[in-house]
C-alpha cells in the first residue's frame, strides 16, 4: 500500500487540533471492542462528539494495526455512488483499475491489520451498509470504526451510544468547558467562585460538546453571568413548533442560534451564503459566490476574519495556500438561513459558475508552466467540483453538464480520477442533447479518452473517431489516429500500426484539448517506434515531444517525452542517458501526483538500472514497481513483456542474483516506506519536500 508515514506510523489520521478532554471509559471501551469486534459504530445525536471520540480512539489504537489507521471523512459525500472512490481516494489507491472498484480496494487493503475509521454515515447509511459488509468479507485483517446518527445495520456491528458529557461540578462537561474557555480568553481560570455557574452553562447546553464549545468562545466578548443569562433567555431559539425536535437537537440548534444572533446581519449574510460550498473554500471564491445585495466583494475578507473570530470559520494554511471551512453542523444551519432567505438557488448557481470558470481556466493553463499548481488547485476543490456538476445534473442544464465535465478531460485524465470522470461524463451525456453541440463533442471525446486502456482497440478508435468530430466542429487539423495504433502495437501488430499514424500538424493556440492531442500523438509516435526496436527515430520523436512541452512549461506531457527518451537509450545502449532521463520523468510524474505516470516510469529504471549493471538496485526498484501497479490495479503500461528490453531484464536478475536473493531484494523494494521508495528511485535524494508520496 502507497501509505503516509506520520511518527514512524503508517495511516492519513490528522492531528488533533486541541486538547482531548474526558471519555475516559468511552476510550477504554473502543479499545476493547477494537480487540474483538470487526465493526464498531458509535451512535448518537449531531454535536456530540463522535467524530472527534473516534478519531482520539483511532490514534490510541494505531500502534495495533501495522497496515495503518486511515480516516475516510464521509460528510462532503452527496452522491452514495463515489462512496467507494473516496474510500480508495483516503487509503491512497488511485483509481485507475480494470477490476470493479471495490475489488480493487479490498485487494489494496488486504494484508496486515488495518483501521479504517468511517466518519458520518448517516446521509449515505445504505451504500456504507453494503461496502463495509463487502470489505469485511473479504479482507480478514481489517476493523472498521464509523461513526453515524444510526446503526448501519451491517451483521456484527456493535454498537456504542455516544452520550453527552457527564455533568456534575468535577466532569467532563464542565472540564471541556474550561479547557475551551480558557483556550479562547487566556485569563479565564476555572475556581471555586465561577464553577457553579460554569455548570450552570453546561447544564443549559445539556453537556454537548459543540455546544460547549461555540459557547465558550462568547466568553470573548462577554461575563460568565451574562453568558449564561443569554442562554436563559434564548433557549428555543430558531425552533419550529411544527417541527419538533429531540431536546438535545433543540439545545445544540440554540448554542448554534445564538452564535448566530450575536453576528451582524452581514456575518449572518456571508455565513449562509458559504453553506453551498463543500471541502472549504479560498478567499477568491467567497468573493465570487457570496457577494451581491447588501454584500459587496471587498468587504467579504473582514467578515471572515469576523466570523473566524467567533469560530463559526476556522482557517487553515498560510498567506496564498489559505483556505476557509465550516463544521458540518454548522454548514447545515446556514444553509437552513439560505433556504429562509430564499437565496438557495441563484448562490448555488454562482458556486456553479465560478467552479465552471476554474475548469475553463485549468483546460486552458494545464499544457503550461501552470500544470502543477492546476493538479493541486483542483485536488483541493474536488468536492466543490463534484457538487458543481451535481447542480448542473439535477437542475436540468445539460449543456451545463456536459461543457463542464468535458472541460475536465484532463483533471480525470492526467491526475488519477478516470473513473470519476467517466461515470460523470456518461451521466452528462445521458441526460444531454444529442450529437450537434460543441459541448457534447467534447464531452463524447473526454469519456473515450478516459475510457482508453492500452490493451482495448475499439475504444482506441473510438477516442480517435470522437477527436475527428471534436477537429471537425471546431475547424480544426486533424491529425492520424494515434491512440487507435498504440493499441495495435501493444497486442504485437506493429506492421499493421505503422501506417495509423502520421505527421502531426500544429494545432491552434487556445484550445487545450487540441494541443494536448497533438502531443499524445508524439508520445504515441514514440511508443510505436519503440515497439519497433527503431530506436534513433523514437529518440528524435521524443526529443520533440519534449522541446514542444518545454516552450509550454509542461510538464506530465513532458515526462512522456523524458520516458521515450529514457527508453531509447536503453535500447541504443546508453544507460547511463536512460537513468538520468528515467528519473527526471519520475520527479515530474510526482509533482503532478500521476500514481500511474510514476508506476511506468520506475518499471523503466528497473530495466534502465539493470542495463548499468546495478542488478540490487534494479531488483529492489522492482519491487516499488510491482507494489505501485498493485496499486494502480492496472497492468504495465504496454505490456512490457512483450517490448525489446523487458523480455530480458527479470531473467537477468535471477540468473545474476539467484533464485533466493532475487526474491528477497525485491521483497525489500516492495516493503519499503513511500519517502525511501522516492530516494531510492531517485538516487538518494534527501529533500522530499518537492514531490509527493508513491
Amino acid at each position: 500500500m502507497a501509505a503516509s508515514v506520520q511518527g514512524g506510523r503508517i495511516g492519513n489520521l490528522p492531528a488533533e487540533a486541541n486538547a482531548f478532554v474526558g471519555r475516559r471509559l468511552e476510550l477504554a471501551v473502543i479499545a476493547g471492542l477494537l480487540g474483538t469486534e470487526r465493526l464498531v459504530t458509535l451512535t448518537g445525536p449531531a454535536g456530540v462528539g463522535k467524530s472527534r471520540l473516534a478519531l482520539r480512539a483511532a490514534h490510541a489504537a494505531r500502534a495495533g494495526f501495522p497496515g495503518g489507521a486511515w480516516l475516510v471523512e464521509l460528510s462532503e459525500l452527496r452522491d452514495p455512488d463515489l462512496l467507494t472512490n473516496t474510500v480508495a481516494q483516503a487509503t491512497r489507491l488511485t483509481e485507475q483499475t480494470l477490476h470493479p472498484l471495490l475489488q480493487a480496494v479490498c485487494e489494496h487493503l488486504a494484508g496486515a491489520p488495518l483501521l479504517l475509521v468511517l466518519d458520518t454515515c448517516e446521509h449515505v447509511l445504505d451504500e456504507c451498509a453494503r461496502v463495509v459488509q463487502e470489505l469485511l468479507a473479504n479482507v480478514p485483517e481489517l476493523r472498521v470504526l464509523a461513526t453515524s446518527r444510526q446503526p448501519l445495520g451491517v451483521p456484527g456491528e456493535h454498537l456504542l451510544t455516544v452520550a453527552p458529557l457527564p455533568l456534575g461540578e468535577r466532569d467532563d462537561a464542565v472540564a471541556l468547558f474550561a479547557a475551551r474557555a480558557a483556550a479562547s480568553v487566556p485569563s479565564f481560570t476555572l475556581t471555586d467562585a465561577n464553577r457553579a455557574h460554569v455548570a450552570a452553562v453546561c447544564a443549559r447546553l445539556d453537556g454537548i460538546p459543540l455546544a460547549l464549545e461555540l459557547a465558550a468562545v462568547r466568553l470573548r466578548g462577554f461575563p460568565l453571568d451574562r453568558l449564561l443569562e443569554g442562554l436563559d433567555s434564548r433557549f428555543d431559539l430558531l425552533v419550529s413548533p411544527a417541527r419538533p425536535r429531540l431536546a438535545r437537537h433543540q439545545t445544540l440548534r440554540t448554542a448554534i442560534g445564538w452564535s448566530h444572533e450575536l453576528c451582524t446581519p452581514l456575518e449572518r449574510l456571508l455565513w449562509a451564503r458559504l453553506s453551498v460550498f463543500a471541502g472549504g473554500w479560498d478567499v477568491e471564491a467567497a468573493e465570487f459566490v457570496c457577494h451581491g445585495g447588501p454584500l459587496d466583494a471587498e468587504e467579504i475578507l473582514p467578515l471572515l476574519a469576523s466570523l473566524t473570530e467567533k469560530s463559526i470559520v476556522t482557517r487553515d494554511g498560510e498567506e496564498a495556500a489559505v483556505r476557509y471551512r465550516m463544521l458540518d453542523t454548522v454548514r447545515s444551519f446556514g444553509a437552513d438561513w439560505l433556504t429562509g432567505l430564499g437565496e438557495t438557488e441563484a448562490v448555488r448557481r454562482r458556486h456553479r459558475d465560478y467552479f465552471r470558470w476554474i475548469a475553463r481556466q485549468g483546460e486552458a493553463e494545464w499544457l503550461g508552466p501552470g500544470q502543477r499548481m492546476w493538479a493541486e488547485r483542483l485536488t483541493v476543490e474536488h468536492a466543490n467540483l463534484r457538487l458543481a456538476i451535481e447542480e448542473c445534473l439535477t437542475a436540468a442544464e445539460p449543456e451545463t453538464a456536459l461543457e463542464l465535465t468535458g472541460s475536465l478531460w484532463f483533471f480525470w485524465f492526467a491526475c488519477g480520477f478516470a473513473e470519476e470522470g467517466r461515470s460523470y461524463l456518461e451521466r452528462a451525456l445521458r441526460h444531454g442533447p444529442g450529437s450537434g453541440g460543441s459541448e457534447h463533442t467534447l464531452a463524447v471525446w473526454a469519456h473515450r479518452l478516459v475510457t482508453v486502456v492500452p490493451d482495448d482497440v475499439e475504444a482506441a478508435e473510438s477516442v480517435s473517431a470522437a477527436y475527428v468530430w471534436l477537429a471537425a466542429e471546431r475547424q480544426l487539423p486533424v491529425p492520424a489516429l494515434p491512440l487507435t495504433g498504440a493499441s495495435l502495437a501493444v497486442r504485437g501488430e506493429s506492421a499493421r500500426s505503422a501506417v495509423l499514424y502520421g505527421s502531426v500538424r500544429q494545432a491552434p493556440a487556445g484550445d487545450g484539448a487540441a494541443e494536448f492531442f497533438q502531443l499524445l500523438t508524439l508520445a504515441v509516435q514514440s511508443y510505436l517506434l519503440a515497439s519497433q526496436a527503431a530506436f534513433e527515430r523514437c529518440a528524435a520523436v521524443a526529443e520533440r515531444l519534449r522541446a514542444d512541452c518545454a516552450k509550454r512549461g509542461e510538464l506530465w506531457m513532458r515526462a512522456w517525452g523524458d520516458f521515450f527518451v529514457s527508453l531509447a537509450g536503453i535500447g541504443l545502449g546508453h544507460p547511463d542517458e536512460a537513468v538520468r532521463s528515467a528519473r527526471e520523468a519520475l520527479t515530474a510524474k510526482l509533482r503532478v501526483h500521476d500514481r500511474l505516470g510514476a508506476a511506468a516510469v520506475t518499471d523503466l529504471l528497473v530495466a534502465a538500472q539493470a542495463a548499468l549493471g546495478e542488478d540490487e538496485l534494479a531488483a529492489r526498484l522492482l519491487g516499488i514497481s510491482r507494489r505501485l501497479w498493485h496499486v494502480a490495479g492496472l497492468p504495465q503500461l504496454g505490456r512490457p513483456d512483450r517490448t525489446v528490453f523487458h523480455r530480458e531484464y527479470e531473467r537477468r536478475l535471477r540468473a545474476s542474483l539467484g533464485d533466493d536473493r532475487f526474491t528477497e531484494v525485491v521483497l525489500e523494494g516492495r516493503e519499503l516506506g513511500p519517502d525511501a521508495a522516492i530516494a531510492l528511485a531517485l538516487g538518494g535524494v534527501l529533500d522530499l519536500s518537492d514531490v509527493s508520496d508513491l
